[in-house]
């Protein structure tokens, strides 16, 4: 008797996560993907009509903060799960700026800034398909099946492009770091989806990386730490103290405090912090630690640099 299908994952998933390597991995079945720097997001297209969920890769749900998106995920066949990634290009670039402030949106302002700062998907794993589980499929046959789902809808919501030639890996590793894409994600063909555990390999231009300014611990005039969110990450992450020279341009660049947060962070337990609107980016080094942590490097962009 031939065993019923398995049933489509439930909200909250625990997303696939990748592990950094220092050099292009070619032998092997690989698959490579250029790595698009924005918020995490699972699309979960229910039974209803319009019936649609969108999840965080911390687990929230954050629906209404993407009216735009989740007015296209109603396109899909019921019982479709999408793994993927917001973006907002801005002057052909990737803003991960721009994709924060969607992603703290209110719902009263999420409609306007869906019209200002439009978001697109790149989807890059699909994990159910017309209510079947397919986490437990080869990574090759779920791409084929997310291409030949998301062919006929087209944009916002998109395959990022895949290749299985390691030259064209190269080139593509070089030539889209213009655009913002920070390296190239790898995945092999014979896997299965690997929810919660660093089994996806990916490659990075340096070990710096942008971040977005949502907070701050001590005063305005001399702020000792940032509270950031890293790209695909919507946790906050409170950096290292600043250096003398980060801090004083920092006290020059911060914008008024909108409010108080709490977290816990790592070494320090939970503590409170002043908020600030998604407008600040800082270059970023993140540390080879037990614990994750990051030093900022300096301010980048509106006169920043």
């Amino acid at each position: 008797m031939t065993p019923p299908p398995a049933q489509p994952p439930l909200p909250p998933v625990r997303v696939a996560l990748a592990e950094s390597v220092a050099e292009l991995p070619t032998e092997g079945p690989w698959a490579y993907e250029p790595k698009f720097d924005g918020h995490r997001l699972v699309l979960f297209r229910g039974a209803g009509p319009r019936e649609v969920l969108l999840q965080a890769r911390s687990g929230r749900t954050v629906t209404a903060a993407f009216p735009d998106l989740a007015e296209a995920a109603r396109a899909l066949p019921q019982g479709t799960v999408v793994d993927g990634e917001v973006v907002v290009w801005t002057q052909g670039r990737i803003d991960f700026a721009a994709v924060q402030r969607r992603a703290a949106a209110t719902p009263g302002r999420a409609p306007e800034l869906a019209r200002t700062l439009p978001a697109s998907y790149a989807a890059f794993d699909l994990l159910a398909e017309a209510g079947a589980d397919l986490r437990g499929r080869a990574y090759g046959e779920r791409r084929e099946r997310l291409v030949a789902l998301l062919a006929p809808l087209g944009p916002p919501l998109q395959p990022v492009p895949m290749t299985t030639d390691p030259e064209l890996a190269a080139v593509w590793y070089e030539s889209l770091r213009a655009t913002g894409v920070e390296g190239l994600v790898i995945k092999r063909l014979d896997q299965t989806y690997p929810s919660g555990r660093r089994a996806w390999l990916k490659l990075r231009h340096s070990d710096t990386r942008d971040a977005v300014v949502v907070g701050f611990t001590g005063s305005r005039a001399r702020p000792q730490a940032l509270v950031l969110v890293l790209p695909g990450d919507d946790d906050p992450l409170l950096s290292s103290p600043l250096a003398p020279a980060v801090r004083a341009r920092a006290a020059e660049l911060l914008p008024a405090s909108d409010g108080e947060a709490g977290m816990n962070a790592i070494g320090f337990g939970d503590i409170t912090y002043r908020t600030v609107p998604a407008e600040l980016t800082v270059e970023v080094r993140q540390q080879a630690t037990r614990h994750r942590t990051a030093a900022v490097v300096r301010f980048r962009g509106g006169g920043a640099e």
